[in-house]
């Protein structure tokens, strides 16, 4: 059975950073892609980062998030800084079986997602 597992979200002021974890189990890790995907209220869910052999970026994040992986621990990251109040969502993990994509229907595995508030 597969699983993964989000945590890391929370409150912040603007201009703080967080890292979101997500460890996953039931899977090779290392033979899926993994990406970071966000849904804001009232908003569709969308792509913010996805890494297996290279890695892509919204260009919302660009400069500010960094996605890693450590495939020992079956753990993907997703790190954040210069946060911004527009960056509050629901941030999920998602798995994929091959490359990397930017497509959330590829997409085989989420997690249940974690919360991440920015006050201005």
């Amino acid at each position: 059975q597969v699983q993964l597992v989000e945590s890391g979200g929370a409150s912040v002021q603007a201009g703080g950073s967080l890292r979101l974890s997500c460890q996953a189990s039931g899977v090779t890790f290392s033979a899926y892609a993994m990406g970071w995907f966000r849904q804001a209220p009232g908003k569709e869910r969308e792509f913010v980062a996805a890494r297996r052999w290279s890695t892509y970026y919204a260009d919302s994040v660009k400069g500010r998030f960094t996605i890693s992986r450590d495939n020992a621990k079956n753990t993907v990251y997703l790190q954040m800084y210069s946060l911004k109040p527009e960056d509050t969502a629901v941030y999920y993990c998602a798995g994929r079986l091959g490359p990397e994509s930017t497509n959330e229907g590829s997409y085989q595995y989420w997690g249940q997602g974690t919360q991440v508030t920015v006050s201005s």
